[in-house]
C-alpha cells in the first residue's frame, strides 16, 4: 500500500519508459557491484507516482528483496522537516525571521567570533557586534560550526567539545555557545548545528518535546506513519543496515557517521536532533515533499500557507556572500544557486549545468538519501540508500538527476535563445 496515487504507465506522467530504464539499470548495477546493499527510487509527477523501484535488500546478501516500506536513516533530510516545524510557529506569530536567536537561546548572549587563526590553530577573537538572527540560523549563515569537518579551528573545537554527542538539546546549546563563531553572522555560509538548535527553539516556543511536536503537527496530519526518531519493535525487520566504504572497494557496517556513533534504532536517540535523527520511508518522505510542492497542503490537510512555502524557497544567503566563493562551503553557492529556509534553491539551472527546473529545492542525508522538489516541472524525487555519504553516493545522486530528466518528454517546447 503506497498511500500515493500512481500512473499506469510513465508516459501518462510525461516520461519515456525506455529512457527511465537507465535510472533503474544504474541502481541495479550499484547493487550488483556491491556498492550498495539496496535502495529505493520514487519519482512523482503532478502528484502521482511515475516509477517506484526497489533494488537489492536491507543488508548485503539478504535473500529477501527490499520492501517498498523499508526504513532508512535520513540524517540531514531531517533539516527540512525541522524548518517546516519552525515555520508552523512562525505562522502563529510566535517569532520572526529577524529576531535575535538569544530571544529563544539565551545561551548565545555572550559570543566571540574568530577573526583570524595561525598555522597552529590559535584563534584571534573579537566580540560580535550582534547575535545571529533566526533567518541566519535557518540559512546556515549564523557563523556556527558542526564538528564534522577538519579544516577550521572552530570545527575542531566543536568536535573536541563533543557538541553533537551532547546528552540533551539544552546541553548541545550550552556547548555550542561556549565556542566562538567561525565568522560574523551573515558574512558567510557554513553547514552547522544550526538546525539542531532550531529544534530546541521549537521545543522552547511550543512547550512540547520536539519529536512530539513533529508527530502532532506534521507526521500524523500528513499520514507519515513510519517517520520518527525511533523504530517500533514490530517494524525493526524493515530497517536497513547502514554501510560505509571498507577501504578495499567493498562495504562494512557503519559504526559512525563523520565521527558520530550510529545509534541503535530500537532505542530512543540521545537527543531528538533537528539536524539529523529521523528514520523514514520513501513514501513518507515523498508525501512530505509533495506537501511542499503543493504549497503547504496534501490530501486536504494544510500544514503551511503557500506564501510561507514561497518564503522558505527564497534565497537567504546575502548577495555579497553569493558573489564570492569560499573553500569552507559544502556546496558551490553563487547567484545561480542559493539556500533558503531549510533547502538549497536552484535559481538558474543552465548556469549550473543542470537539467532541473528553476526553483528546485533539494537536500540530502549523510546516509546516502536525497530528494528534490521541482516546481517548474511538477516533479518530486526521493532516493534512499544506506551508504555513508562519500564520492560514490555523490555520483549516485548526480546520475539520478540526469537519468530522470533525460526521460522527461513534455517539459515544454525548445525555444531559440535570442
Amino acid at each position: 500500500m503506497t498511500r500515493l496515487p500512481a500512473y499506469d504507465r510513465p508516459e501518462e506522467g510525461g516520461f519515456d519508459s525506455g529512457r527511465l530504464q537507465r535510472l533503474r539499470d544504474h541502481m541495479a548495477g550499484m547493487v550488483e557491484q556491491g556498492r550498495i546493499a539496496g535502495g529505493s527510487t520514487l519519482l512523482m509527477r503532478r502528484g502521482r507516482i511515475v516509477r517506484f523501484d526497489t533494488f537489492g535488500g536491507r543488508r548485503l546478501g539478504d535473500p529477501e528483496p527490499l520492501p517498498r516500506d523499508a526504513l532508512f536513516r535520513i540524517y540531514s533530510m531531517t533539516k527540512p522537516v525541522t524548518s517546516v516545524a519552525a515555520m508552523i510557529l512562525f505562522e502563529e506569530g510566535r517569532w520572526t525571521l529577524d529576531d535575535p536567536i538569544t530571544r529563544y537561546l539565551p545561551e548565545f548572549s555572550d559570543l566571540k567570533v574568530c577573526v583570524d587563526f595561525n598555522a597552529g590553530g590559535d584563534m584571534r577573537l573579537e566580540d560580535t557586534a550582534r547575535p545571529p538572527t533566526m533567518r541566519e540560523l535557518m540559512s546556515h549563515t549564523a557563523g556556527l560550526g558542526y564538528g564534522l569537518f577538519d579544516h577550521h579551528p572552530v570545527e575542531r573545537a566543536y568536535k573536541a567539545d563533543g557538541v553533537l554527542t551532547a546528552s540533551s538539546l539544552d546541553e548541545l546549546a550550552r556547548r555550542a555557545a561556549a565556542i566562538p563563531l567561525m565568522f560574523r553572522p551573515g558574512e558567510e555560509w557554513f553547514y552547522s548545528v544550526a538546525t539542531d538548535l532550531l529544534g530546541l527553539v521549537v521545543e522552547r516556543i511550543s512547550g512540547q518535546r520536539f519529536g512530539d511536536f513533529l508527530h502532532e503537527r506534521i507526521f500524523e496530519p500528513l499520514g507519515m506513519r513510519d517517520t520518527g526518531f525511533q523504530v517500533r519493535a514490530e517494524d525493526l525487520p524493515r530497517a536497513c543496515v547502514l554501510y560505509a566504504d571498507d577501504g578495499a572497494g567493498g562495504l562494512r557496517p557503519a559504526t559512525d557517521t563523520f565521527g558520530v556513533p550510529v545509534h541503535d534504532l530500537s532505542r530512543p536517540p540521545p537527543i531528538e536532533g533537528g539536524g539529523g535523527g529521523l528514520i523514514s520511508t520513501a513514501v513518507d518522505y515523498a508525501r512530505f515533499c509533495q506537501m511542499i510542492l503543493d504549497g503547504g497542503a496534501l490530501d486536504g490537510v494544510r500544514i503551511l500557507a503557500p506564501a510561507t512555502v514561497r518564503l522558505m524557497a527564497s534565497n537567504m544567503i546575502p548577495e555579497p556572500v553569493l558573489a564570492r566563493s569560499h573553500p569552507l562551503r559544502l556546496l558551490p553557492f553563487n547567484p545561480a544557486f542559493g539556500f533558503g529556509l531549510g533547502f538549497s534553491v536552484m535559481h538558474d539551472p543552465a548556469r549550473m549545468g543542470s537539467l532541473e527546473g528553476r526553483g528546485t529545492l533539494a537536500w540530502g542525508g549523510g546516509g546516502g538519501t536525497w530528494f528534490w522538489i521541482d516546481p517548474e516541472h511538477d516533479i518530486v524525487f526521493v532516493g534512499m540508500i544506506q551508504r555513508v555519504a562519500d564520492p560514490v553516493s555523490d555520483e549516485f545522486r548526480r546520475k539520478a538527476r540526469v537519468f530522470t530528466y533525460q526521460a522527461l518528454t513534455d517539459a515544454g517546447p525548445f525555444e531559440e535563445l535570442s
